[in-house]
């Protein structure tokens, strides 16, 4: 073994490393007893270091003893929209399309369109067989003119009875003129007869005059009588026969409406969105209530409008003139802004499409009402009946103090006011209140309370909160908790049975939202 020289007084010199790998090795031998104690020494120290790793272990169980783990998040500030989604289908303004049924029986003869085509009001689209029609037509013509020449004659007729009136009234005239004259003549005879001036042949001649000229009044009397007799005949005559042209011309009327019936044209200027007829078919009216036969519809898709069905529960929200975003199946990718121009009256059963008025709908049904978004700038291909879903924009706040939705819960008033000892610290559902002292404070006891949970030296306390609008993944708070604060924010087993003064463990290794989601673009 090398040996260590004391090169100088207080300095010693080593020996090098080459010497000490050559050097042989020598065997200290221990001590009696000595290896025993160095095995029992190595085990005591690990046994210490046991029961000391046992001793925080059992320290950090016992310290987070009834503690809830929970996420949480940041009241924040932002902006916030409340929106209403509903879904249903493109559809031209109710002014802007019709859709056109049979009038009446019979087989389609001519189809002058097709399916796509522009056309305009008044066109001619669609004839079906009008034989019958024809005919009527015609037969009504020739009536009428017959009526209109039996009226002619009886026009000449009453004219001729007219002037014969007015002759025998001035034969009547003349008449009593010659009575008059020979009157004056009668009684001057007399007169003259008394006085012996006159003979008695000349007195009976005047007498015979006076008693002529009476008989031609009344005969002239007679003849004005029965032309007047005659001139009524006729004028009666006169207004059957006008009776009969308006007959006639009202069966005119009937006939020309009834072949007009059977030639559709358009209804207004538009395109062709559906032609499910074809030459040759048959088709048939409406009967009762039961539609006709569709023949055509025609759109005009100037104006585009996306109609959906809105449930009851959200419509009270939506109003005339607030702005939409439309999206369309066939059309993905993209958003049409839009701004709602009607909202329905009536509620429409979900499941029957029946209004709330109609005695089929039950009052257990779901019901949805109708809103009408019209799109602002509507693309060129748009076709009726495509699927759409509108997100209508109900209210909009800036700047206002929000928490996640998921936040938000629920507690009675008593579950906040208990305070049952060893219940502190443990997440338990609420328990069983004890019997109160008086109705009205059991019915207070369980009015519920709407907060959060806020976080404060790791225990969670609940604070009661007064809310605004509802966005999509937040709720705006009016009154409760400032920005900035942290509150719980999941999860939901935790937060449906999390107590009040609850010691909570934070985990935000899950995010428990994604942030951004509910402000306004």
């Amino acid at each position: 073994m090398p040996q260590l020289t004391e090169v100088e007084p207080g300095r010693v010199s080593y020996p090098k490393l080459d010497e000490i790998a050559s050097s042989p090795r020598t065997t200290v031998p221990l001590r009696p007893g000595q290896g025993s104690q160095s095995w029992k020494k190595t085990l005591y120290l690990a046994l210490g270091a046991l029961a000391l790793i046992g001793l925080v272990v059992g320290g950090i169980y016992w310290g987070q003893r009834g503690l809830i783990t929970v996420q949480t998040g940041k009241v924040q500030r932002q902006n916030l929209a409340a929106t209403v989604t509903a879904s249903g289908e493109i559809k031209p303004k109710r002014e802007n399309y019709a859709s056109v049924n049979a009038n009446s029986f019979g087989k389609i003869v001519e189809l002058l369109v097709n399916e796509g085509d522009a056309v305009k009001k008044g066109q001619v689209l669609l004839k079906t067989e009008s034989v019958q029609q024809e005919a009527d037509v015609n037969g009504q013509e020739a009536a009428l003119r017959t009526s209109l020449a039996d009226l002619a004659a009886s026009e000449a007729g009453v004219q001729s009875a007219a002037a014969s009136l007015k002759t025998a009234q001035a034969d009547t005239q003349t008449a009593r003129a010659n009575l008059n004259r020979a009157t004056e003549d009668f009684q001057r005879a007399e007169q003259l007869l008394k006085d012996r001036l006159i003979a008695q042949q000349l007195y009976d001649q005047r007498r015979n005059d006076f008693e002529v000229t009476r008989a031609n009044v009344d005969a002239a009397q007679a003849r004005v009588a029965q032309a007047q007799a005659q001139y009524q005949q006729v004028a009666s005559n006169r207004d059957m026969a006008r009776a009969r042209i308006g007959q006639q011309r009202a069966g005119l009327v009937r006939a020309q409406d009834a072949r007009a019936k059977t030639i559709y044209m358009s209804p207004l200027d538009g395109i062709i969105t559906s032609l499910p007829v074809h030459p040759g078919e048959n088709v048939v009216p409406g009967l009762q209530n039961q539609p006709g036969s569709v023949l055509f519809q025609v759109s005009d898709l100037s104006i585009i409008t996306a109609e959906v069905k809105v449930d009851e529960t959200e419509v009270l929200n939506v109003k005339i003139g607030q702005p939409a975003e439309v999206t369309i199946d066939a059309l993905s990718g993209k958003t049409f802004k839009g701004h709602v121009t009607e909202i329905g009256q009536s509620a429409v059963g979900r499941t029957s499409g029946l209004t709330s008025g109609t005695s089929t709908t039950t009052s257990e049904e779901a019901k949805d009402f109708k809103v009408i978004v019209t799109l602002d700038n509507p693309p060129p291909n748009l076709r009726p009946g495509l699927s759409t879903t509108a997100r209508i924009t109900t209210a909009t706040r800036q700047e206002v103090v929000t928490v996640p939705i998921q936040a938000l819960t629920m507690r009675t008033q008593r579950e906040l006011e208990e305070t049952t000892p060893g219940s502190k610290g443990k997440a338990l559902a609420a328990s069983k209140p004890s019997t109160p002292a008086s109705a009205l404070s059991k019915d207070k006891g369980k009015e519920d309370v709407q907060g959060v949970f806020v976080v404060r030296g790791g225990v969670a306390i609940f604070l009661p909160v007064e809310t605004g609008i509802l966005g999509p993944m937040d709720v705006e708070i009016l009154k409760g908790v400032e920005p900035g604060v942290e509150i719980v924010t999941g999860s939901y087993a935790a937060l449906r049975t999390l107590k009040n003064n609850t010691k909570v463990k934070v985990d935000n290794t899950v995010t428990a939202r994604p942030t951004g989601s509910s402000s306004t673009p």
